[in-house]
């Protein structure tokens, strides 16, 4: 290891810049016996700085961040912190007990580590976001020669066990639901019910036109391998049949089961450990490290999306008791391009004047996985009012809340900044949403710059050609009247609509 190196001198002036905040926020904000904080602590102040500069550079938090990952400068933060405090509150107790107050300490060392953390999630949020991509292709892909392999029909003797086990795996009600909807004698049919995703890999390729999995998906740690290895095992256009409890019907056997207000305390502490902790970088690994990746709460949209990223496009979902049955058919092979790690923020691609695409950050409104559903809730959601689609099961509940206050844009505002888009103007667009609008309109849409607010704002249109001809009025407004002026007159529109008549994001 080597323990002399050049420091992130940018870094280290973030980091300086926290600590002096910390400093500030606790000898000024805090409730302190001594009426001259800033006097008694200014000295005491210095040392700790840079107490805290030469634990940080023998630490190495100092070197570059972009080659460092989260999770390890996560640690080398906290053992910064830890030391720094563990020795200034030896000091205090040995020599200085009646002049320095623990409390202030240790509030300062609290409030540096915070600060400091929230930079690292920011700026790793930033680093880690994952280019939101449109998977609108549901083509079929037929591989050479996979054909399913012809199998004798089972006996009555092994039909009776295999419905006794899974009478007593999922209950009589699943037992007769898969009954109804699959040939359970046929020897093409595969049931499993173990959250081992091994098991797969060891069959053979083709024998088994459908595979049933009875353990439901969030037991299983490995979700997409399992459904990778059932894809490769699969003949062309095989069926999948796995089964989920979703968040929403885990919210009510929740809320249901306990009493008022205890419930819902219940449910939070119980949302955060199951569904925050496996999506947040430095606690991924300990989740799964203490529950094996079991009793997970997964979202209908991750689940639905998971398929389709697993080739897979679905074909019916089945509501049977508490748990959601999934037929899925196998269409092409897995999309492996993706890393699949979600965090705060995504990467989007837009198309600006002239047509030249360009990247957004947004902050992340939608469930894991949903950039492979488009076409999906294209097909089976009709458009709403606004233009957008109608019950979109993909934005997460806090997403509608960021996306009708416009907190989730808030980050295009380095776009601005970069010159890609401008205040007023056309929204920028997927290649999806483009080509939906006329030849027309394309073609005067790529001549001005994208812009933060649309107007959209300005005129509330309702349907998909209400928003075009609002679009069209301002564009040929611009072409006439200078894109200066036009703006002008649109933002004076767009502020009026919103703050007079609380206009908001569909």
């Amino acid at each position: 290891m080597k323990y002399f190196y050049k420091p992130a001198y940018f870094y280290m002036l973030i980091d300086c810049l926290m600590l002096i905040i910390s400093l500030y926020i606790v000898l000024d904000w805090f409730p302190l016996s001594t009426p001259y904080p800033f006097d008694k602590y200014s000295w005491p102040s210095l040392y700790y700085i840079i107490t805290w500069w030469i634990l940080s550079y023998v630490l190495e938090r100092y070197r570059p961040l972009r080659k460092q990952r989260f999770f390890r400068t996560s640690f080398k933060l906290f053992y910064t912190t830890l030391i720094a405090f563990g020795f200034y509150y030896s000091l205090i107790y040995l020599f200085f007990e009646n002049r320095f107050s623990e409390y202030v300490l240790f509030s300062i060392t609290v409030v540096a580590f915070s600060l400091n953390y929230l930079v690292l999630n920011l700026y790793f949020a930033y680093r880690y976001a994952v280019e939101y991509k449109e998977y609108n292709d549901q083509k079929i892909e037929e591989r050479l020669n996979a054909s399913v392999k012809s199998a004798n029909p089972l006996d009555t003797e092994s039909l009776t066990d295999l419905c006794n086990i899974i009478k007593a795996h999922s209950g009589k009600e699943v037992l007769n639901f898969l009954d109804k909807n699959v040939d359970l004698s046929s020897g093409n049919t595969f049931v499993f019910a173990s959250s081992d995703i091994e098991i797969l890999k060891y069959q053979p390729h083709y024998h088994y036109s459908t595979i049933i999995q009875l353990e439901t998906l969030n037991n299983i740690k490995g979700i997409n391998d399992m459904l990778c290895n059932a894809n490769e095992k699969l003949p062309n256009n095989g069926t999948v049949v796995c089964c989920f409890e979703s968040k929403s019907t885990y919210k009510k056997r929740i809320l249901s089961r306990f009493p008022k207000i205890l419930n819902y305390i219940i449910y939070s502490l119980d949302f955060i450990l199951k569904r925050l902790l496996p999506k947040i970088f430095i606690t991924r690994r300990l989740f799964y490290l203490l529950s094996g990746g079991r009793d997970r709460i997964l979202s209908k949209t991750e689940v639905l999306g998971r398929l389709y990223c697993c080739g897979f496009k679905v074909l019916k979902l089945n509501k049977v008791g508490q748990l959601t049955y999934v037929f899925a058919q196998r269409i092409k092979q897995p999309d492996k391009s993706q890393k699949n790690k979600y965090g705060p923020l995504i990467i989007l691609r837009r198309f600006g004047k002239d047509a030249k695409a360009f990247k957004v950050y947004k902050v992340r409104t939608m469930h894991p996985y949903s950039e492979y559903l488009q076409a999906y809730i294209y097909e089976n959601n009709s458009l709403k009012e606004g233009g957008k689609f109608h019950r979109d099961i993909r934005i997460t509940t806090s997403g509608r809340f960021f996306r009708k206050y416009w907190l989730d844009e808030l980050p295009m505002i380095v776009n601005v900044l970069k010159g890609d888009m401008k205040l007023v103007g056309v929204r920028p667009l997927s290649a999806h949403y483009f080509s939906l609008y006329t030849k027309e309109l394309q073609e005067k849409r790529v001549k001005f710059k994208p812009g933060l607010l649309p107007p959209f704002y300005a005129d509330m249109p309702r349907t998909l050609p209400e928003i075009e001809a609002s679009e069209m009025s301002y564009l040929v407004a611009c072409e006439m009247n200078g894109v200066f002026k036009t703006d002008m007159l649109y933002l004076g529109k767009i502020l009026g609509n919103i703050l007079f008549r609380k206009a908001r994001s569909s």
